[in-house]
């Protein structure tokens, strides 16, 4: 059966609402427990990403919410030409992680993850805990060292060892807010992370 003009128009108007919800930011950004509690898989997917390359999720939470504040699609702001009308973007930066096109393709080929999407918070939240983890083995920074882990993954590991970052006062400013929020989502987290674990039944009888 054909479907009726109202139906083909209700779906119309669903599809749209329905990514824009599976897009959108949680509702309690700055809050760890309140981001895990609104994104049950984003927490499933943080503890795989910290399982699989021993960054703790407090870090690279921490980094994406300084890069996107949790948006799906985040992108750099475009530059302007002669002060009004929109130009190019500075780089190509995109998603949850603001991975650049050349490095995400590096994780794609190395973490196997061949079919991966900046768009995907899985995805991102493992792309950044293998950037860190590979920051942590190359740079030697410990892996609970948000602030000099962030300086890496802006700057590159060249750039961080040649301490690039220093004349950069915006980039020492954004990795202390980095090592401030990782600090607090882990205060956070050790509040929550019991009553995370639980799983539906648990949370159903407790």
């Amino acid at each position: 059966m054909k479907p009726s003009n109202n139906k083909l128009g209700w779906l119309g108007l669903l599809i749209p609402l329905l990514a824009a919800c599976a897009s959108s930011p949680p509702k309690s950004v700055a809050n760890i427990c309140s981001v895990f509690e609104d994104r049950r898989g984003w927490y499933k997917a943080a503890k795989t990403a910290e399982r699989r390359w021993g960054v703790p999720i407090s870090v690279n939470m921490a980094v994406i919410y300084q890069e996107s504040s949790f948006r799906s699609r985040a992108k750099p702001t475009r530059n302007r030409f002669l002060w009004i009308f929109p130009g190019s973007r500075p780089s190509s930066a995109f998603g949850y992680a603001q991975a650049l096109d050349e490095t995400w393709q590096e994780y794609e080929q190395k973490s196997g993850n061949s079919r991966a999407s900046r768009a995907n918070f899985p995805d991102a939240i493992d792309f950044v805990g293998w950037y860190n983890a590979n920051s942590s083995r190359i740079s030697n920074i410990s892996n609970n060292d948000a602030m000099h882990l962030y300086y890496a993954y802006h700057e590159g590991n060249g750039g961080y060892q040649r301490a690039s970052y220093r004349n950069k006062q915006w980039l020492v400013d954004a990795a202390g807010r980095v090592q401030a929020n990782s600090s607090r989502f882990a205060s956070q987290l050790d509040g929550c992370r019991r009553e995370l674990d639980k799983n539906w039944f648990q949370r159903l009888i407790s």
